[in-house]
């Protein structure tokens, strides 16, 4: 029986997303118990070079004009005559909507678990998954022969699937791609100028509780006397208050601060998910059973408008102005 694990890589506009070099770690950690190869599993298009720094023992490259971006049709096509053919003992994808469209399409296709929402995993095949936001961590056997899984970030580090030392590369034959239903017609960028929240290490975080778009700019100042830069949960960004690049949560970015300021946010599952992997939460509500003060590790029940301008004059003071 094969015991490798299979990490199918995500990349986009020509680099390796985070996740999978967090996948890449988690793989390593199961092939220990296993005495398997990791394998990273790249399709895309003359994108050879995107393996250079995989932590894997091989790569086993599909290259095709069709696979140059991800679509759903082409990706699973190839995906399922792979794990169909090796039966490898797990293959692993990124919590991801591209991840979670592929896996969950698959397991059904080819009969086989799933198993969603891993953190990490232990050599004797066990893992660690979360549910309701984060706010439970669920214990349990991979189940076999062969276990699709989805990682979420949080239970290793990007650097630790990152190898100085190219792995070596085996091109795969691609199956016919024909009849695709699915294919990229363009991206939609973000805002010109617009930061990624995903990258800041302050976040001032606001939601329901700034009340009206004009109150935003409080939040900026604050967010720009910190060296920070302002997102919001889902109300905030449905009211057009923010641009949806700022959205944090299950529908949006997750993010992971050194700081995370959440002004007037209730901490609805949806939006815990998004930040579980900040240094330190501090939740500001007026509401004492607001979920976000169970995953902040200071809060405060004040009224934010009696905080922000304050606390925005305090920060410039020790700062010098």
């Amino acid at each position: 029986m094969n015991q490798d694990i299979y990490v199918v890589i995500e990349h986009l506009r020509g680099k390796v997303t985070e996740i999978s070099f967090v996948m890449l770690a988690g793989a390593r950690e199961l092939a220990k118990g296993s005495g398997g190869n990791v394998a990273a599993v790249l399709l895309g298009h003359n994108a050879q070079g995107l393996a250079g720094n995989l932590a894997a023992d091989k790569v086993l490259y599909f290259d095709h004009s069709a696979l140059a971006e991800f679509t759903s049709d082409a990706f699973q096509k190839v995906l399922t005559e792979l794990i169909s053919k090796d039966q490898p003992r797990v293959v692993l994808f990124g919590s991801t909507s591209i991840g979670t469209d592929m896996a969950s399409t698959l397991s059904i296709k080819l009969g086989l678990p799933l198993v969603s929402s891993c953190r990490s995993f232990s050599a004797d095949g066990k893992f660690v998954s979360q549910i309701c936001g984060g706010k439970i961590m669920a214990e349990g056997d991979l189940p076999g022969p062969t276990a699709l899984v989805t990682m979420v970030p949080g239970g290793y580090k990007a650097e630790q699937g990152q190898s100085a030392q190219s792995p070596a590369i085996t091109q795969v034959e691609v199956p016919a791609l024909e009849s695709l239903r699915v294919t990229l017609a363009n991206y939609i960028e973000p805002e010109a100028g617009d930061v990624d929240i995903a990258k800041e290490p302050i976040l001032v975080s606001v939601g329901r509780g700034i009340q009206n778009k004009d109150n935003i700019v409080l939040a900026e100042e604050l967010a720009q006397a910190l060296g920070g830069a302002v997102s919001g949960s889902r109300p905030v960004i449905d009211q057009g208050w923010l641009a949806t690049s700022r959205l944090v949560g299950k529908s949006g970015k997750s993010v992971k601060p050194k700081v995370y300021l959440a002004l007037g946010i209730s901490g609805a599952p949806e939006h815990v998910e998004g930040i579980t992997n900040s240094d330190t939460i501090i939740a500001i509500n007026t509401d004492p059973a607001a979920p976000i003060f169970g995953v902040a590790k200071y809060g405060s029940e004040i009224d934010l408008f009696d905080l922000i301008e304050v606390l925005t004059e305090k920060v410039k003071q020790s700062k010098g102005g």
